[in-house]
């Protein structure tokens, strides 16, 4: 008995869905910050997916992901009515959530799906939250309505100057560093290059700097070790003692080395699986 998708939404037409599914046990238990680790058929890998939302009272998670391989394409190809074979979580460890004062929360790409339920964790937890949204173009931009709904601040930015303020996140979060002292957090879910960028931007004000990292996972649970990352200078599975870490202490070099290992085969895969070979 597979997990059935009660909704799902294109977001970015080709590029980015969004799914509602069925999932009580996981909705309850479900917090800011984890993850679920999902399987589309009998001989495929299990992917990682952070929970964008979750309704505990309906039974129910949001996931948004990005068509970027033969996994995630096996799971565009699945509608409403149908069900994923495979859901576990959720996994991870949840975000620490406090009431501090003044929040920023950061996204660029499909982790600003994951920052939003941070985001939300934080003003639930009756802190003041802005939000910093960035994205290359106004069409490729997620859940400025979402983050509209119970942010205090919505702040957009885009490559291209298509919408809102051109330029990068950084440029934003930077002015409201220096604007405002009383900025006790800083979270920020996104590409790598981008999570990098903001705990350089951070570090000179000396605000707690929060990062949700992405490395190659392949059980969820600790056992692998494909996840590994370093994390002041010592080795940490972002599975079970992430996904979330001081970014200031984050070998983003490493990581980004990671990510790409396996560029090549990931490649081939997927290209196989949209143009498939005689015999194949």
């Amino acid at each position: 008995m597979g997990t059935p998708i009660l909704q799902k939404e294109i977001l970015i037409p080709g590029k980015t869905s969004k799914m509602v599914l069925r999932a009580p046990e996981i909705a309850a238990r479900a917090r800011p910050g984890h993850f679920v680790m999902l399987r589309m058929t009998n001989t495929g890998e299990r992917i990682p997916l952070t929970i964008a939302d979750a309704n505990p009272e309906k039974g129910e998670i949001s996931i948004v992901y990005l068509v970027l391989g033969k996994s995630t394409a096996l799971l565009e190809a699945l509608n409403e009515g149908d069900e994923i074979l495979d859901v576990c979580g959720p996994l991870g460890k949840p975000t620490n959530i406090q009431k501090l004062g003044t929040v920023i929360c950061v996204g660029g790409g499909t982790g600003i799906a994951a920052m939003h339920h941070i985001a939300k964790g934080h003003k639930k937890a009756g802190n003041r939250v802005i939000a910093i949204i960035g994205a290359r173009s106004k069409d490729l931009l997620l859940f400025e309505k979402e983050l509209l709904a119970f942010a205090d601040e919505v702040l957009v930015c885009t490559d291209d100057g298509s919408y809102c303020r051109k330029g990068l996140v950084t440029e934003p979060l930077k002015e409201r560093l220096e604007a405002d002292k009383n900025v006790r957090e800083v979270v920020a879910v996104g590409p790598v290059p981008m999570m990098e960028a903001v705990a350089k931007t951070t570090r000179p004000f000396s605000v707690a700097t929060t990062v949700s990292l992405n490395p190659i996972m392949v059980d969820g649970i600790g056992m692998c070790g494909a996840c590994r990352v370093s994390v002041d200078g010592q080795t940490k599975f972002a599975c079970v003692d992430g996904p979330e870490f001081d970014g200031q202490k984050v070998d983003f070099a490493e990581l980004r080395r990671r990510l790409g290992a396996f560029k090549r085969q990931e490649d081939e895969s997927y290209n196989n699986y949209r143009e498939p070979r005689d015999g194949n």
